[in-house]
């Protein structure tokens, strides 16, 4: 029996990917596994595909306009200074949107670089690993935003 991880989009669809925070009209916003930036998200597709070019028009609508939903959610969240976005594939084949809420507490250098420029072990190390007890109230307030922006639009 495969894991949720090895198929993240899947898993949304299917109700077992344990990430999902809310499903919105153009996909599936999710906590990240890695909290290194309290409050880094991610937007999942409706439908497995490899980019967002793979969308049809009104898809790709869905999908560009929820990602930026999640971004205003991730800003009310975490009051940061910024948020990036980031669709890349170049690891992951399949479609998501990345949205990294940047924050003054950063070093000044790694705030004015991609969230990439972190070392490796941000993305490895247990330590920054998502952890319901430190990031459930952060997750709740994202999540919160994205259902009360569905409710008030009857999305």
């Amino acid at each position: 029996m495969s894991k949720w991880y090895e198929d993240r989009i899947g898993s949304a669809i299917n109700g077992t990917n344990p990430m999902v925070m809310t499903e919105l009209e153009g996909g599936y916003a999710v906590f990240g596994d890695v909290q290194f930036l309290p409050g880094y998200s991610v937007l999942l597709p409706k439908r497995n595909v490899s980019s967002l070019n793979d969308l049809n028009i009104n898809e790709r609508t869905c999908f560009l306009r929820d990602m930026s939903i999640l971004g205003d959610a991730v800003l009310y969240a975490c009051q940061a200074k910024r948020v990036n976005y980031d669709i890349l594939g170049n690891t992951d084949d399949f479609l998501h949107a990345h949205v990294f809420p940047r924050y003054l507490t950063e070093d000044p250098q790694k705030l004015k670089k991609p969230v990439w420029l972190y070392s490796s072990d941000h993305w490895s190390n247990s330590k920054y690993s998502y952890n319901p007890q430190k990031h459930d109230q952060l997750r709740k307030k994202i999540t919160n935003y994205l259902v009360e922006f569905k409710n008030q639009l009857d999305y």
